[in-house]
């Protein structure tokens, strides 16, 4: 196996389990998945704290449908309300509610938590192959 598809396989390792562990402190704490979080998290850095659906699956890197459904469960819980674009009938925006941006902000905290344990608990050394993957591949650009 080359170091470079070591190191990248390593890399994806430790995404995926921290990826993990932040899934499972946004769900007991708040009933939130990662994409949930994430999307909210989107909606809360837009200056008007709307999305187009598009825009949002764009951004989240999820197809349409997929964000589609994930915002339908958002509005279940109120946390996002859905608004048709005044210029364009097909196009619906995602919009912020006060109660979304509550959850998000007591959400965002755990998340921080989380994600500076799951650091804290990874072996320097897998942090540090990740950052020589990085200074690697861009040696050979």
């Amino acid at each position: 196996m080359s170091r470079k598809r070591e190191l990248w396989e390593r890399l994806i390792h430790q995404i995926a389990e921290i990826e993990s562990e932040l899934a499972a402190a946004l769900q007991s704490g708040h009933g939130l998945g990662l994409s949930e979080y994430r999307a909210l998290r989107a909606l809360s850095m837009s200056p008007t704290s709307e999305l187009r659906l598009q825009e949002l699956a764009s951004q989240l890197r999820l197809n349409q449908s997929s964000v589609s459904r994930m915002v339908e469960r958002l509005e279940r819980r109120q946390l996002v309300a859905r608004d048709p674009c005044p210029d364009d009938k097909r196009g619906i925006y995602a919009v912020l509610t006060d109660t979304g941006r509550e959850v998000f902000n007591r959400a965002s905290a755990d998340y921080e938590a989380a994600l500076n344990a799951a650091f804290d608990q990874r072996d320097s050394e897998e942090l540090l192959a990740t950052r020589l993957f990085s200074a690697d591949i861009r040696e050979h650009r």
